[in-house]
């Protein structure tokens, strides 16, 4: 079943006014199912414009398919074969009409048969002058698109009028793709399907997420059992070693000496393939609240994406089991520890919403945890650490649920732990619970739920 098409105002304001402008060059990338050709096919619907979309054959094949695409709009144009790229651009930039929107889809699998194709375009690029069509390039496959127009040394480096990396839609979004009203299930969903429109687009056509689960992921045939490995298959020289990577750090090893030691490995050969998974989005690097980034001894590695999250700890250790038959024993064994998975997903909304949410004075730089020894030498972990430009600190706590008394309890204990952590000290605390599952029945200021953290990730 299509979605609705949602959100992406700011991108799609963004390509309006490059199109209202002279010829320009717009590149679009991010891994693959978040609607890169639905916001372009939006952003020109109202416009006569060509869309090629790239594909594995050879280059003669590839020219021949964007000059029928183009002669849709330049009678003729596809009347003559184009012996190389270079006389295929050259005069589509002579005979296009000026500022006509032409989109080359998956841009790479093009790249792949014709590697001279970006310096040929650049060399097109550099010679055509202020007239011409606005040229829109796009690609699932992030470390080429890097390599093609990012780098400094890509060949169409600083050529780009616009360069938009497409994230995941906010989780706000989900309930509405899904038809979900109940927010505590919104969150639940969420910590299965993350913000990738085409795994919403997926599930709507199915139902309840139980069974969307066992039919899309745990199934051997479903079409999201092996999507782990397409993503690394798409931006990965050694997928098998970043799969080993992901897999460890879904079982709960979130050290790099610890990965590296479990692969029997030395901890230096690993930190270039921990890089490249941070670069790519799919893992997140941490580091305690108030610590540098560059703080190695303090640095957890964790899944950054809701779905690689539940797939690595849910149906990687199951794989033999799902392959002889078991879906629905394994699905029942998820379906009794999801509450808890979803716990540990709802702290992660939580950072996510903080700068957005006017609580506790609002204002509110980007939240994120603190684990250590207290000054007592105590361990101690706090779920959402947060500062404001004033100098204040939020303290949080994430909980499914807590009733009016709980919450009362939460707070002071708060304020107690902010109080013996070391980054916290000399600052006034602001301590808040965030609760998925209702405000219980004294809500107070200092309770945020479900409804406020998701309509603050719209």
């Amino acid at each position: 079943m299509t979605l609705p098409f949602l959100d992406r105002a700011a991108e799609l304001e963004r390509l309006a006014r490059t199109l209202r402008g002279p010829r320009s060059l717009t590149v679009l990338y991010g891994r693959r199912r978040l609607g890169k050709s639905r916001l372009l096919r939006e952003s020109l619907r109202s416009r006569p414009h060509v869309h090629y979309v790239g594909d594995a054959r050879d280059a003669p094949l590839q020219r021949h398919g964007l000059a029928a695409a183009v002669a849709e709009r330049i009678p003729g144009f596809a009347d003559v074969p184009y012996p190389d790229w270079e006389s295929l651009l050259r005069r589509l930039y002579r005979d296009a009409p000026h500022g006509l929107p032409v989109v080359i889809d998956e841009l790479p699998e093009v790249v792949l048969r014709s590697p001279e194709l970006p310096s040929v375009l650049s060399k097109v690029l550099d010679g055509a002058g202020d007239r011409g069509p606005h040229l829109l390039l796009a690609g699932s496959s992030q470390r080429m698109m890097h390599g093609l127009v990012l780098d400094a040394s890509a060949p169409l480096y600083g050529r780009a009028a616009q360069i938009m990396k497409i994230e995941p839609l906010g989780a706000g979004w989900l309930g509405r793709a899904l038809e979900i009203r109940d927010p505590r299930s919104i969150v639940e969903t969420h910590a299965l399907w993350g913000g990738v429109p085409r795994y919403w687009e997926l599930a709507r056509g199915i139902g309840a997420r139980r069974e969307a689960l066992e039919e899309l992921v745990l199934d051997p045939l479903g079409v999201l059992h092996r999507e782990p490995d397409r993503l690394l298959a798409d931006d990965i020289g050694d997928p098998a070693r970043a799969a080993s990577i992901l897999a460890l750090v879904g079982r709960g090893c979130h050290r790099g000496s610890e990965i590296a030691s479990r692969l029997a490995l030395p901890a230096t050969s690993i930190a270039r393939p921990l890089a490249n998974l941070v670069d790519l989005g799919l893992l997140e690097r941490q580091v305690p609240f108030g610590r540098f980034s560059r703080d190695t001894k303090r640095t957890a590695y964790v899944l950054a994406d809701p779905f690689l999250r539940a797939w690595y700890r849910f149906v990687e250790p199951n794989r033999s089991r799902l392959a002889a038959g078991q879906v629905r024993a394994v699905s029942r064994e998820i379906e009794a520890s999801w509450p808890e998975h979803t716990g540990g997903h709802w702290e992660s909304l939580v950072r996510s919403a903080v700068p957005r949410l006017d609580v506790s004075g609002g204002g509110w730089g980007p939240a994120s945890r603190w684990w250590g020894r207290d000054r007592s030498g105590a361990p101690l972990e706090l779920d959402v650490v947060a500062e404001s430009r004033d100098g204040r600190a939020l303290v949080g706590e994430a909980k499914r649920t807590a009733s009016g008394r709980e919450v009362t309890t939460i707070l002071e204990s708060l304020l107690r732990r902010a109080a013996a952590c070391p980054e916290l000290e000399g600052r006034r605390i602001e301590p808040v619970v965030f609760v998925m599952q209702g405000k219980g029945p004294k809500a107070s200021p200092r309770v945020v739920d479900a409804r406020d953290v998701l309509g603050a990730l719209r």
